[in-house]
């Protein structure tokens, strides 16, 4: 990565927390709950842009302006939100269970071919 894209990559990422911090208190404590979720379990193309991020803020952008509460937005259960959002992609986590089944079947190879 060259220097170049990272002082881009702080650009675009202060632009976005400055969307964030805009919006209304509620939005601000939830996007951050979604923020933290995501950077947990996420998606692993989450560290390589902030579409869905930025989606999200697009989303609450919207239903701001219309006047709409956040939990009317994402539900009461905010991590099945987010859990709905990163369905069909590849998680952190699912690269450790690919990873720990991956040890077992072999430990269990080794221990039949002895």
């Amino acid at each position: 990565m060259k220097i170049q894209d990272i002082i881009e990559g702080k650009k675009e990422w202060r632009a976005h927390m400055a969307r964030v911090k805009a919006l209304p208190q509620d939005y601000q404590i939830v996007y951050e709950e979604i923020q933290k979720y995501l950077f947990k379990v996420g998606p692993v193309e989450l560290t390589e842009g902030t579409e869905l991020l930025s989606g999200i803020v697009d989303l609450f952008e919207e239903s701001a302006a219309l006047g709409k509460g956040v939990l009317e937005v994402t539900g009461s259960d905010v991590a099945a939100f987010c859990d709905e959002l990163i369905k069909d992609s590849k998680t952190y986590a699912d690269i450790y269970q690919e990873s720990v089944d991956q040890k077992v079947n072999q430990a269990m190879k080794k221990a039949t071919d002895k």
